[in-house]
């Protein structure tokens, strides 16, 4: 029995290092998702946000993942959303990294540049357990 426990504290040690650290950390990572329905739905429009997206909400600390894309319009089966334009995926840290990039001047700069585009914003913030794909 002690000779079990002690080869799995030995097992643990030895892979705790290769578990990335967010994955290890008390607080989950937060997935902020937003989801954008422009007033007037045209293809500039479109590509105006998505500039926007990239020069202003990419790179801020804290942040796992960032991407921002239009909605795939070939899919249109009864589960999938067809009310928006472009989303925005990004991933922090945890919460702390979260609120920071809400009030981060860039942030702040990417809504006043760009509301005038988007007749609807829907936010979608989950706490995530990160894991490797399998």
């Amino acid at each position: 029995m002690i000779r079990r426990f002690l080869l799995m504290m030995v097992m643990a040690v030895s892979i705790a290092p290769l578990v990335p650290a967010q994955v290890r950390a008390e607080e989950p990572a937060l997935a902020h998702m937003v989801f954008f329905t422009l007033k007037d739905r045209t293809p500039a429009n479109r590509d105006a946000l998505l500039a926007g997206c990239k020069k202003y909400l990419n790179g801020h600390e804290g942040t796992l993942y960032f991407s921002v894309g239009t909605r795939a319009e070939e899919f249109k089966r009864e589960v999938n959303d067809l009310e928006y334009d472009v989303a925005l995926h990004l991933v922090f840290k945890d919460k702390a990294a979260h609120d920071k990039y809400q009030d981060a001047p860039r942030h702040l700069k990417f809504i006043e540049e760009n509301k005038s585009l988007w007749g609807k914003v829907r936010v979608f913030d989950s706490n995530l357990a990160l894991e490797s794909a399998k």
